[in-house]
């Protein structure tokens, strides 16, 4: 069954979430310690990720003609938009609660490279091994989040099985446009772009800058357009160094 991880991992935020509405009557003290831990970790995390990068080049004309797209469609404002929406059908108490743990968790559970790789290979292989790898991950994360930020998370669930599943039913087509050795180059710059996107949801976590994470997600999309004309790089200089400037 193609659609075996996507579905386990959904499964598993939801879970997690659960297990996480056990341990909300912590102090707000704690919650705030232990969010501020999240944040750095995931901070490091993308840090770690970007550095993988062996094409900076890719990477920065990526985030930058992906910003430029996100921020025409308004994407940040559109999940923004869904989670109040969210909000407000689940009579949450707190005022942005329910949509502020929506649109962190989507961003985390979506963004980086086990969710691509992992929908690849369900879809190539139906080998679900990294989507069950992540959604033990994202279970854990998820209870964590819960606990800070509440039931929000829950619905985090439904764009993460969206967006994999469809990679995973798209993986032939995928497959067909790249050879071997450029699949192996579009997961690793897709990490290195995946990784500063989720650098950004750190230093936001952190309240250090408040970064549109989302009107930055159609960099991921411009990575692998660049990957794909990658071998014919030098036919496009060639071509754009007869043109005067």
């Amino acid at each position: 069954m193609v659609l075996l991880g996507t579905i386990v991992n959904g499964l598993a935020i939801a879970i997690g979430t659960l297990f996480g509405l056990i341990f909300t009557k912590i102090p707000e003290s704690t919650k705030t310690t232990v969010l501020q831990a999240m944040g750095l970790a995931v901070v490091l995390l993308g840090i770690k990720m970007g550095l993988q990068s062996n094409h900076i080049l890719i990477v920065i004309i990526s985030l930058a003609l992906g910003g430029v797209i996100g921020e025409s469609l308004r994407l940040d404002d559109h999940l923004n938009a869904l989670g109040s929406w969210i909000e407000r059908k689940s009579g949450a108490k707190r005022e942005g609660s329910v949509a502020k743990a929506f649109v962190t968790a989507t961003l985390v559970f979506v963004i980086g490279a086990l969710s691509v790789v992992g929908a690849l290979d369900s879809g190539l292989r139906l080998d679900h091994e990294v989507l069950y790898t992540k959604a033990l991950i994202d279970a854990f994360i998820s209870m964590i989040f819960t606990t800070t930020m509440g039931f929000g998370v829950i619905f985090s669930a439904v764009p993460v099985v969206l967006y994999q599943g469809t990679i995973a039913l798209m993986a032939t087509q995928i497959q067909s446009l790249f050879s071997p050795d450029q699949l192996d180059v579009l997961i690793t710059e897709l990490t290195a772009t995946g990784g500063i996107l989720i650098c950004a949801i750190g230093l936001n976590l952190l309240k250090v800058l408040h970064v549109k994470v989302l009107n930055l997600l159609p960099s991921l999309l411009i990575a692998g357009v660049l990957i794909y004309f990658l071998p014919y790089k030098k036919v496009i200089l060639d071509f754009f160094s007869f043109i005067p400037f």
